[in-house]
């Protein structure tokens, strides 16, 4: 059987990102944990490869309790230390930071917003938007809507949510699919 045509960025690609763009990569993605997690995991990204990230997600996981932001809001200096001394995660104090004022930011969102999936969801119109691209030339860094979601996020206290990092969350939830059109998945997502 023929080997599953897929974006050039994940040919030749670990097993594990292999798995990451055939199972979740542009799939919508819901739930203010999930899509918390995935806040996180592209901030921690910034300066390292995702293989890197991908590798570390159970530690990330395991270190900031699930994801559950009302926990990691909570999180002391001696959590902080504690984190930094983590080598399950990517070790750097304004990454760690980031991730605890992150989620205290998130409850300020979920307050106003009724739920994070609302908040964050809106920048696309509340559905996934469907690209073309060809080849991986044709996929931005950025857009017009991850510069607004960047630009409201920081506005609201969020760190290490530039327009790259929050383009690549758009992608990472489904918000937009970038799967290359000879992709199996651009299909698959519609």
């Amino acid at each position: 059987m023929a080997e599953a045509t897929r974006c050039t960025w994940a040919t030749n690609a670990t097993a594990l990102m292999l798995r990451y763009h055939d199972e979740e990569w542009g799939v919508p993605c819901h739930g203010d944990r999930a899509l918390f997690e995935l806040l996180t995991l592209e901030g921690a990204q910034a300066g390292l490869s995702w293989n890197t990230i991908l590798n570390k997600r159970e530690g990330y996981r395991r270190a900031f309790d699930a994801f559950d932001f009302e926990k990691v809001a909570r999180y002391t200096d001696a959590d902080a230390e504690r984190l930094l001394a983590d080598p399950g995660i990517v070790r750097n104090r304004l990454k760690v930071a980031s991730t605890i004022s992150n989620a205290r930011a998130v409850l300020a969102v979920r307050d106003e917003f009724g739920s994070f999936d609302t908040y964050v969801w809106r920048f696309v119109g509340r559905g996934p938007r469907r690209n073309s691209p060809k080849s991986i030339g044709d996929i931005p860094a950025k857009t017009v809507e991850s510069d607004a979601m960047s630009k409201d996020l920081g506005r609201r206290g969020f760190r290490f949510v530039g327009s790259t990092i929050c383009y690549a969350f758009m992608q990472a939830t489904g918000m937009v699919n970038d799967h290359e059109v000879s992709c199996f998945r651009h299909a698959d997502l519609g």
